[in-house]
């Protein structure tokens, strides 16, 4: 049975699957349940796929255990589809809910001690005829560069992501992460230059990666920060690479780095205790992670961003976006329009 075959089958059996393609590779490789158990990791020694919450003091992440699933992977090439942008319109009430939380927030930050937070949303799609299969196809071929994955569980819901976020990397007690940070719309032919606002902010994140491994590693090497693209957006990245101390766990590293800055704010608790008491949904796995632990001594995790969930006829779309002392609320909410419409194309692609 073919993987997209699979995929249908696991689907209409309400079986757990999840299939994934990791950045500029050209096979996908799922890994589909052989019941419908919700088991959770305990501390991130088991071997399988995990996906893990933003909240996981509310949340454990659940993990698909590799010894009792069935792996296939598949190589995958498609034509050169266009695709076309939509024009849904934007909810004013969700305008002025977003503009008012992250003028809130840069309150919050000029009168304490905090100097970032991430502000998020969720924005609901009605969607006719959907057919899953064919928006995750999409996602894998408009983000080529990215983590493009399907993840379903019948008592969590499908999941589909296009992430360009790399949270940690090992294979033996090497490590490799990212800071990713900085937000704009790629334009070809266009000089990208850089202000202020977004440098500082990438900056705040290396800066939090450094000072969170750099007890529990050696050989620590950080990359200056580069532009990369990302579907329709540029980012601004610095690798991050270094060895593990012999006595560090996977479970340590983890909860050193997760959430970044770059999905929660600094200092860490402070904007978290924000977000969880000022943001008006539950963002779940929205800003979580999910890949592989545990394959042959290699894990490879990603930050869950560029995602979306399903349920019934709705599309459910998450963005959002650092927010310091000199963020400008309106260009805030512009912000994440653009990064919706990236995720809103793949909805819809000219026959």
């Amino acid at each position: 049975m073919k993987i997209f075959e699979k995929i249908n089958f696991n689907y209409t059996s309400k079986l757990p699957f999840v299939v994934y393609k990791k950045p500029n590779e050209n096979f996908v490789k799922g890994i589909f349940c052989k019941n419908d158990y919700l088991i959770y990791t305990s501390d991130f020694s088991e071997s399988g796929f995990v996906f893990s919450p933003f909240d996981e003091s509310r949340d454990k992440a659940i993990l698909f255990p590799k010894n009792t699933s069935k792996i296939i992977e598949e190589r995958v090439d498609f034509e050169n589809n266009t695709f076309h942008n939509f024009n849904y319109d934007n909810d004013v009430s969700s305008r002025e809910n977003h503009i008012n939380l992250v003028s809130k927030a840069i309150n919050r930050i000029k009168e304490s001690q905090i100097e970032k937070i991430v502000i998020s949303r969720k924005e609901e799609v009605s969607i006719n005829d959907f057919r899953f299969l064919e928006v995750y196809k999409n996602l894998l071929q408009r983000y080529n560069n990215a983590f493009v994955y399907i993840w379903f569980h019948p008592e969590i819901g499908l999941w589909l992501g296009a992430t360009p976020e790399t949270l940690l990397e090992i294979k033996g007690n090497l490590f490799k992460t990212m800071s990713l940070a900085g937000t704009k719309n790629y334009k070809e032919g266009e000089e990208t230059i850089w202000g202020t606002k977004e440098i500082e902010e990438q900056q705040l994140v290396t800066d939090f990666i450094e000072n969170q491994v750099k007890h529990i590693s050696d050989s620590l090497k950080i990359e200056i920060a580069k532009t990369i693209k990302a579907g329709t957006l540029l980012h601004l990245r610095s690798k991050v690479e270094g060895r593990l101390k012999e006595e560090t766990s996977l479970n340590t590293l983890i909860k050193a780095l997760h959430p970044t800055p770059a999905v929660c704010g600094l200092p860490r608790n402070d904007a978290k205790k924000f977000i969880l008491e000022n943001e008006s949904y539950d963002r779940t796995f929205y800003t979580g992670f999910l890949g592989e632990i545990n394959f042959k001594e290699k894990s490879h995790l990603f930050v869950n961003l560029r995602c979306m969930n399903f349920k019934d006829s709705i599309a459910n779309i998450y963005v959002g976006g650092g927010i310091t002392k000199d963020s400008i609320p309106e260009k805030e909410w512009e912000e994440t329009v653009s990064k919706t419409s990236t995720m809103k194309a793949v909805l819809n692609k000219k026959p």
